[in-house]
């Protein structure tokens, strides 16, 4: 089912600005679609199936390798790679009443550890979808 995005939310001041914008489509797909409340496993599997109907290729629950000084020194789990031909985005989900500063630099963290240029901090527990991109 192809959904019509009603509104932009491309940026071109942020690198893959396009496949975020429909990222974000997504998500506010999701989230007019459940509202907030539910544990963040929900939205996980509710985005999973809202994204490909964006054109959005992705993978869920995917290990990334944390390095350090160019050596391996563990992993870490994130919710979502999401990508396209032009390149992959990290994507973390919450489910809380509002985003705390820790949310963005754990994900900033997970983005400088793992090497990928963008993030989606993505938070569906507030009263409004809360959107943040974040750039390495």
């Amino acid at each position: 089912m192809n959904h019509t995005v009603t509104r932009d939310y491309t940026d071109n001041q942020y690198p893959l600005s396009a496949l975020t914008a429909r990222i974000i489509a997504a998500a506010q797909q999701v989230y007019h679609t459940l509202g907030p409340g539910f544990e963040e496993v929900i939205y996980q599997r509710a985005l999973a199936l809202e994204l490909p109907a964006h054109q959005v290729d992705f993978a869920r629950e995917v290990w990334i390798e944390v390095m350090y000084k160019d050596r391996n020194i563990g992993r870490k789990r994130v919710d979502f790679i999401a990508g396209d031909s032009t390149g992959n985005v990290m994507v973390e989900i919450k489910a809380k009443s509002e985003l705390e500063d820790v949310f963005f630099i754990q994900t900033l963290s997970y983005l400088k550890a793992s090497g990928y240029r963008v993030g989606l901090l993505i938070n569906f527990g507030s009263a409004k979808l809360q959107v943040k991109r974040l750039a390495n």
